[in-house]
């Protein structure tokens, strides 16, 4: 059992806790009692909730890399929240002339590690494997 990865999908479903409990009224309900056009708001909720099954997704994906090892797998979950990492960053330098607003790039950052640290734990037990 991979506990780099465990903790990788623990993180990944406290995530999803904190997007949905104190991001949904913070962010997600504001925009939907908004004065948008309707289409604006329907496009905000769709991603809205598609982050939230992105997150779900990979925590069990996580969940089920601890006792099935799949690298590519891991790497395409590392490259997306590095794609987390580079929006936020950007657009909080961007727009908002900061990093303190967004810090949601600081979790992603953190998942990446720690899924990277599960993907060589991974690698460093099949080589011991491979050597017995």
């Amino acid at each position: 059992m991979n506990k780099w990865m465990i903790t990788a999908a623990g993180l990944l479903f406290l995530t999803t806790g904190v997007h949905v409990f104190l991001g949904g009224p913070e962010i997600h309900l504001p925009i939907q009692e908004s004065e948008l056009a309707p289409s604006v708001r329907a496009v905000g909720a769709v991603i809205w909730h598609a982050v939230t099954v992105i997150l779900l997704v990979f925590g069990g994906a996580c969940a089920w890399l601890a006792s099935n090892p799949n690298p590519p797998l891991a790497w395409i979950m590392v490259a997306v929240q590095l794609g987390f990492v580079a929006l936020f960053i950007g657009y909080g330098m961007t727009l908002l002339g900061n990093l303190t607003v967004m810090p949601q790039w600081i979790i992603f950052m953190l998942l990446s590690a720690v899924i990277a640290i599960g993907l060589r734990a991974d690698q460093v037990k099949l080589a011991g494997a491979v050597t017995a």
